[in-house]
């Protein structure tokens, strides 16, 4: 497969690595724990769709509306609630292929971006795999789902208020080991009490 035809003007800024996972507690960019799977700076380097699979997302929202790079790559982001961002070395040479495919074609557009929308041969393509687009769409809602239930921003207040409440208090000249001890039981008991709900 051969590269995409130009370089993007506007992906610099936007040239994300894949996204995929939770940010944790200690702010962006940080995992909530050690998963074997994540790269520098806490981010997964697992792929959400193989390159078949993309292709197949890609050709299903130019067929929803002709779209360019550049807002295919957000509008993954949208569905998954910012959970996974595809890079724009994966999205252009897929865009390229589905072009050379004959499943998509430019389209005339305002501006300097490329906007390809969905041929016949791209319509017929959609409907023989429909099934399989159907997961693959209610995979990226499952991810945007467990986006909202794991959202860190809350946790990761009530956890730097508790850090800051323990410097505060333990860093006192004077403190007692009871004081220290009472401090570490009413933390063991929180934790046990979130592992039971």
């Amino acid at each position: 497969m051969r590269s995409s035809h130009h370089a993007h003007p506007h992906c610099g800024e936007e040239a994300h690595r894949h996204q995929f996972g939770r940010r944790g507690f200690g702010g962006p960019g940080h995992g909530w724990q050690g998963d074997p799977g994540e790269g520098r700076g806490g981010r997964s380097r697992r792929r959400v769709f193989d390159s078949g699979e993309l292709r197949l997302v890609l050709l299903k929202l130019i067929a929803d509306e002709p779209r360019h790079g550049y807002e295919l790559i957000r509008a993954i982001e949208e569905l998954t609630g910012g959970s996974y961002v595809p890079s724009p070395g994966m999205v252009y040479p897929t865009l390229t292929l589905l072009e050379e495919m004959g499943h998509i074609a430019e389209t005339k557009s305002e501006g300097a971006r490329k906007v390809f929308a969905v041929t016949p041969d791209g319509t017929a393509h959609l409907a023989e795999r429909k099934a399989e687009i159907d997961a693959l769409f209610a995979r990226l809602a499952e991810l945007a789902n467990v986006q909202e239930r794991t959202d860190a921003a809350p946790v990761r207040r009530a956890m730097g208020n508790l850090r800051e409440v323990l410097i505060n208090r333990l860093g006192r000249d004077g403190v007692q080991k009871k004081t220290v001890h009472d401090a570490v039981a009413i933390i063991d008991e929180a934790a046990q009490r979130i592992e039971r709900l």
